[in-house]
């Protein structure tokens, strides 16, 4: 049974805050909401734990898995930004766009995709999520909630799951499965993020979600 930690949703509360990130430093894997769809996730570093996300979801290893950072700065720590993709995150961030970029050495194999050596990276807007950013010092992986059969496929395809579960109900469904379930009183959302390819020479909208309208200005 996970262990719920109710939160804030505007103002998160500096402890409980710091006991999701304990659990998190020790390999917990989480269920929490983020500005686009809740989310499975869990320190991007810990491999055991980022195997469970994969067998939660019933992911191969060849599926590259989307985390989110606080930053601007911390999304240059972890993939190749050139100049224009540089120019374009400045301007969506933070926001519900997934950019696919060139991966970096500190990016776990496990995570990005193997034949592309990509990876997806996130900012959100949304306060718990960067305060547990924040706190843990690492980025957190962020695969959509909604799991088989319920969906075609997680964040990084989009195709609307059905049926549309309540929160309790989600909550009910991932009880057995995670370790961790953060609590802001959000229903959970269906919109997804909008997906930016910026890996090759021109900029691409792959995935139309939310906020596609602003991010077809910039590209």
């Amino acid at each position: 049974m996970a262990k719920i930690f109710t939160v804030h949703p505007d103002n998160p509360q500096i402890r409980r805050i710091e006991e999701v990130k304990s659990a998190l430093s020790c390999g917990a894997v989480m269920l929490y909401p983020t500005d686009t769809v809740y989310a499975i996730g869990c320190d991007l570093n810990a491999k055991s734990a980022v195997e469970r996300v994969r067998k939660i979801k019933q992911l191969a290893n060849d599926k590259p898995l989307t985390f989110l950072c606080p930053s601007l700065s911390n999304v240059a720590t972890y993939s190749s930004v050139s100049d224009t993709a540089y120019r374009i995150m400045k301007r969506l961030i933070p926001g519900p766009y997934t950019f696919l970029l060139p991966a970096t050495k500190l990016v776990p194999r496990l995570v990005q995709s193997p034949k592309r050596k990509t990876t997806g990276i996130r900012v959100p807007n949304h306060t718990v999520c960067l305060a547990l950013l924040t706190a843990l010092g690492n980025p957190i992986i962020s695969t959509s909630a909604h799991l088989p059969p319920d969906e075609a496929d997680d964040e990084m395809v989009g195709i609307s799951p059905k049926p549309i579960l309540s929160q309790t109900e989600l909550f009910d469904r991932l009880d057995s499965l995670v370790d961790v379930i953060v609590d802001t009183g959000e229903e959970p959302s269906y919109e997804v993020s909008t997906i930016l390819d910026l890996t090759g020479e021109e900029p691409m909208i792959t995935r139309q979600g939310l906020g596609w309208e602003s991010a077809i200005a910039w590209v």
